[in-house]
């Protein structure tokens, strides 16, 4: 799934591509991709201006004059400029000038319109580029849960996902099954600042392409192979030479370094 890098990645390059264009039509096939009432919201989109791209955690922010689109790229959604559809295109926005294209061959992505974003995006922790150490102590201070699973709440930061959570909590040197309410105030800093790095590091690179990941213009990412643990299990720790691990932790495979990570 793409997670805070690439949505930040895939916004940076929709900005000077469609920011000021007009939505001369929409259209949504049959799927389940769009949420509510496509013919509806096809008709209210056509003649709008768009105003602003943007991120909020991994969903696409679209404000327009008169409402908004909100996208969640889910596992294999793709939002694409001026390419050639396929089977698995499921919205077309033809532009004054482009067209824009929702690829998702799992449709497991979601496109809401509406006068304003959707509520619940406004209840989502805070940005982790963004928020201070004394704000990340006290949100991880709550949960008593693993910190790999407080790392992919949600409420808790918004955007970090499965890659992001275990390459910072190894550069953070903690396991991530050690519960989060328990990390001291040493090891709170530490991973503040992993979370911070890892996630600029990436972003730098344009994201990780482990699967269908593109930016819209069809370009991949370069952070995979930065990646110290990340889907790396059976390979040499690139610290110490042990072997990664892998385990099931919050139903996701986790990678991890036994010997780095306590």
């Amino acid at each position: 799934m793409p997670e805070l890098p690439e949505v930040e990645t895939v916004v940076r390059s929709l900005r000077p591509l469609i920011e000021g264009r007009r939505i001369l039509s929409a259209e949504f096939d049959g799927s389940r991709i769009f949420r509510g009432s496509a013919e509806g919201a096809a008709a209210e989109l056509a003649g709008q201006r768009i105003e602003h791209v943007g991120r909020m955690g991994k969903f696409i922010a679209i404000r327009l004059d008169r409402g908004a689109l909100a996208v969640h790229l889910g596992m294999t959604g793709r939002l694409l400029f001026d390419a050639e559809p396929t089977k698995w295109t499921h919205a077309v926005f033809t532009l004054d000038s482009g067209t824009l294209l929702y690829d998702d061959p799992r449709q497991f992505g979601r496109i809401e319109y509406g006068p304003e974003l959707p509520e619940r995006l406004l209840l989502l922790g805070p940005e982790p580029l963004e928020v201070t150490p004394q704000e990340f102590a006290r949100r991880l201070k709550t949960k008593r849960s693993p910190v790999k699973a407080a790392l992919l709440n949600q409420s808790v930061l918004r955007g970090v996902g499965n890659i992001y959570a275990d390459e910072a909590l190894f550069r953070a040197g903690i396991r991530p099954d050690a519960l989060a309410s328990r990390l001291g105030r040493e090891r709170v800093l530490r991973l503040h600042r992993a979370v911070q790095e890892v996630l600029s590091e990436a972003i730098d690179s344009r994201g990780s392409s482990v699967s269908d990941y593109v930016d819209a213009e069809g370009r991949k990412g370069g952070f995979q192979a930065s990646h110290r643990v990340y889907r790396r299990d059976g390979q040499p720790c690139t610290v110490c030479g042990s072997e990664i691990r892998r385990i099931v932790l919050a139903q996701r495979g986790t990678h991890f370094c036994a010997r780095c990570q306590k």
